[in-house]
């Protein structure tokens, strides 16, 4: 929905607006959502044909339910709104001396060469920009000690690259000096640079625009978010996670055919989700093979008349096969007396929940000399290194385009995310105040119950 508002809103009543799907936020005053911007584009959009233009002052408004707009008519909140994506008639670089480059960050993700193939495809016909290049395994490649050289890209070089998985520039964890990273950018005289990544990497484009700002070097700094959990802070969808639910819906599939196929059989399967747990959900829905659910979200016993393994039991023996699935983030609460490690990211490793659930439960039923069969499958690392779906491949074009038009028109320290069914222009410092979480109480939790049947497994 756009909202003619000229000048951008602020919230003051302290709430957040995040479609249901998070948990917590960390509050200010004021939560400001003006994109930064590298000052006024005076330059003539060489992007033709039926393009239609938007402008800085349409909005889109955050929260679009009636009993809202009903607060904003009594006078009683605000309509908080992101700025609209899409081509702007006035841009603020000159695409016959515009230098840009793009960087892969972070853990793999199907979709990463779409977004390439994207953004080069999109630099090179509408905008007419022939200096592309690639940086090689992602932060790494800026700084001079690595000796990664630069990947010359072209609409030649990049033609086929949306069937492959990966990234066909490399990827690497791990943070980098920003002052050496800027220092890179200055030295190559870089323009506009694109961040494919996820949280840690949105962090650090952010500190990368705001060093350039304070240094007066004007490079515009755009953030396409990548995380396969769907885990970013007011971002409807993240590309990836249509595949990776299709692939894990399939894994899911196979579980239920290995667990009604022997006496006893048990099927269980971990995908990803570190601190949200929307693969799972999603996977299990789609299938609707799943009997049991678990994310990190909401909190399960093992033991007890009302915990896990009881219910599971139940379930054996009433039905003769069950199928599982965990987020790999869930039950962090039985590795509490674990010493905690972190990746090179900095992110908190996860312990590994799915091997902890296949001991305990074949020890449950070793326990009560009830004969399982139970398989453990974790597709993790195939799921995260196919090649886009349709879906995602779609997406990850739109994603690619309104990226291009946000870095030629100046834009800076911003990130193309969806909401509400439209591409907005979101700041970086709003999307790391949080992670975006299934709400327990929400219509997808819900569903999955009605699903699977699973009651609540927590002992009073």
């Amino acid at each position: 929905m756009r909202s003619p508002i000229k000048n951008v809103p602020q919230i003051t009543d302290k709430q957040a607006y995040t479609e249901g799907y998070v948990d917590s936020i960390i509050f200010e005053e004021h939560i400001d959502t003006t994109v930064q911007s590298l000052g006024k584009p005076s330059i003539e959009s060489p992007v033709q044909g039926t393009t239609i233009f938007v402008d800085d002052s349409e909005r889109v408004v955050i929260d679009t339910s009636l009993a809202f707009f009903n607060r904003c008519a009594s006078g009683d909140a605000v309509p908080l709104s992101f700025e609209l994506a899409g081509p702007r008639r006035r841009i603020f670089f000159d695409p016959s001396k515009t230098k840009c480059g793009i960087v892969t960050c972070g853990g793999l993700c199907p979709g990463i060469n779409d977004v390439i193939r994207g953004i080069v495809l999109e630099l090179f016909y509408a905008y007419h920009v022939e200096n592309i290049y690639g940086i090689p395994y992602g932060l790494q490649g800026f700084i001079p000690a690595f000796r990664h050289p630069l990947t010359e890209l072209t609409p030649a070089s990049v033609e086929q690259i949306h069937e492959l998985g990966g990234t066909v520039l490399g990827s690497s964890r791990g943070s980098q000096d920003i002052s050496e990273m800027v220092d890179a950018m200055e030295r190559l005289n870089m323009n506009i640079v694109f961040f494919i990544g996820g949280d840690g990497t949105l962090k650090a484009s952010s500190a990368v625009a705001r060093e350039a700002l304070s240094r007066g070097f004007k490079c515009s700094v755009i953030a396409i978010p990548k995380t396969i959990d769907n885990d970013i802070f007011f971002v409807s969808k993240t590309f990836g996670f249509d595949t990776a639910v299709e692939e894990a819906r399939k894994v899911i599939k196979c579980a239920h055919v290995e667990a009604k196929g022997a006496p006893g059989g048990i099927g269980l399967v971990k995908v990803m989700g570190r601190d949200s747990g929307f693969i799972a959900a999603n996977a299990a829905l789609a299938s609707r093979d799943a009997n049991f659910v678990l994310v990190p979200e909401e909190d399960f016993d093992l033991e007890g008349p009302r915990g896990f393994l009881s219910i599971l039991e139940a379930r054996i023996r009433a039905r003769g096969h069950a199928v599982i699935v965990v987020a790999e983030g869930a039950g962090q609460k039985y590795f509490l007396d674990v010493p905690k490690e972190k990746d090179a990211s900095g992110n908190e490793k996860k312990h590994d929940i799915g091997n902890y659930m296949k001991e305990r439960i074949e020890h449950h039923f070793q326990s009560r000399s009830v004969p399982i069969n139970l398989k453990y499958l974790d597709p993790s690392y195939i799921i995260r290194s196919v090649a886009a779906n349709a879906s995602d491949s779609i997406f990850c074009g739109f994603l690619a385009q309104m990226a291009v038009h946000a870095g030629m028109s100046g834009k800076t320290d911003m990130l193309i995310g969806l909401w509400n069914n439209v591409y907005v222009h979101i700041p970086n410092e709003i999307c790391m105040k949080g992670r975006k979480k299934i709400d327990t109480n929400g219509p997808l939790w819900m569903s999955v119950r009605e699903s699977t049947g699973q009651p609540p497994m927590v002992n009073d």
